[in-house]
């Protein structure tokens, strides 16, 4: 089982970065896949962006690529994101999610193929 504490989001200006990291519990952190969601209000929780097991695989949704960082450290158990050149169509509730994956080369892009999530963070970008 996984269990994540989130780092606090916050309130930013349009043009900054913030990174985002969640740290998990358990000693079987590297077995999972680990990805980024967000949910604006009013709308469904989307993909964001997803890494490996290993870290050597990852992916983006298009709305961030190119902006949006997901990197993870095995050793301290942590999943990061960080964000840059944050406009204000990036506010939402962001959530780390993990889930097994059977390869170190493969990512999850898929909300249903994460089991574990965390309590989610708020970020809000202003203009």
């Amino acid at each position: 089982q996984v269990q994540f504490v989130e780092s606090v989001g916050g309130l930013v200006q349009a043009g900054v970065s913030l990174r985002l990291s969640c740290a998990a519990s358990g000693r079987t952190f590297s077995s999972y896949a680990l990805g980024w969601f967000r949910q604006a209000p009013g709308t469904e929780r989307d993909f964001i962006a997803a890494i490996s097991r290993g870290g050597g695989n990852t992916n983006y949704a298009d709305s961030v690529k190119g902006r949006f960082t997901i990197s993870r450290d095995n050793a301290k158990n942590t999943v990061y994101q960080q964000m840059n050149s944050l406009k204000p169509e990036d506010t939402a509730v962001y959530y780390c999610a993990a889930g097994l994956s059977g390869t170190v080369y493969y990512t999850l892009p898929n909300e249903y193929q994460y089991r574990y999530w965390g309590q989610g963070t708020q970020v809000t970008v202003s203009s």
